[in-house]
């Protein structure tokens, strides 16, 4: 079947090990637009750490759609309208913030110009901003600045005591909201039913395209979900090896322009 979507995660995948998308990836990925393929960014990232990203690919002027927080908020990068959002309950913002003080972990959220947390010299707060390429503001009092919606929380620290705090937290706040290691140190906090399949489901739908017709791109534990949902799931030759497992197939790695080389072949070369 033709491919027409295409979902990129980001780091790992789209970007090489220095953030950056490289001149031939973006050269590829604009002959896939100019076949009618919609680009889809989907990525842990929140929308602003998205956003200079979409920039650099233009598609605030060509067209395409951006997946953040794990699928927690779906923006059309045309119109800036958000098409869908998920959001953590209100009174669950200082109840998130109290479980890590007690743990002596540091955490973090994200408003419109980048990450606002109480512990900005924190180094895993530092990891978070630098991936992201955001600054960061420091509060006093977290839940206090607060008046916006809350797709993500990220609570941060050394991989021992966040390991820890994932299985205290989800014993002590079942139902309420999930959690999960991104990476060792970053413990994401998010509302039940985020994931990327599921808002890609919501997406296509949308532009009507079938499922089958999406070619989906990733390197982590949290891209099996949307590989599996794909026509078409390409692993990064830097993946996890249960992602590799779980793709349909291999391409090389993010410092080799691996999407590009897949997009070529599975896109590019479709009659």
């Amino acid at each position: 079947m033709k491919i027409r979507a295409l979902a990129l995660d980001l780091d790992g995948t789209l970007t090489n090990s220095q953030k950056e998308v490289t001149p031939a990836t973006r050269a590829v990925l604009d002959a896939a637009r100019q076949k009618g393929v919609k680009i889809i960014l989907a990525s842990g990232r929140p929308a602003v750490g998205v956003m200079p990203v979409a920039r650099e690919l233009e598609l605030e002027k060509k067209g395409g759609y951006i997946l953040a927080y794990n699928g927690g908020q779906i923006l059309d990068c045309a119109t800036g309208e958000t098409l869908h959002q998920s959001r953590l309950a209100p009174d669950s913002i200082p109840r998130i913030c109290e479980f890590a003080r007690r743990r002596g972990l540091a955490f973090l959220t994200y408003d419109r110009e980048g990450v606002i947390t109480e512990n900005a010299g924190d180094e895993y707060i530092q990891k978070e901003a630098w991936i992201n390429r955001l600054p960061v503001r420091q509060v006093e009092d977290l839940p206090a600045e607060v008046d916006f919606p809350v797709t993500k929380m990220l609570v941060v620290g050394p991989p021992q005591q966040t390991e820890n705090a994932e299985r205290a937290m989800r014993a002590q706040f079942k139902g309420e909201f999930d959690c999960f290691r991104s990476e060792p140190y970053f413990l994401e906090v998010v509302p039940m039913g985020v994931e990327k399949a599921a808002s890609l489901e919501i997406l296509l739908k949308k532009l009507g395209i079938d499922r089958e017709e999406l070619m989906a791109c990733g390197d982590g534990f949290n891209d099996l979900p949307m590989l599996r949902y794909a026509g078409l799931g390409v692993a990064m030759a830097n993946a996890q090896s249960a992602v590799k497992q779980a793709a349909d197939r291999v391409t090389l790695s993010n410092d080799e322009d691996g999407v590009a080389a897949a997009v070529k072949q599975y896109i590019l070369s479709e009659t």
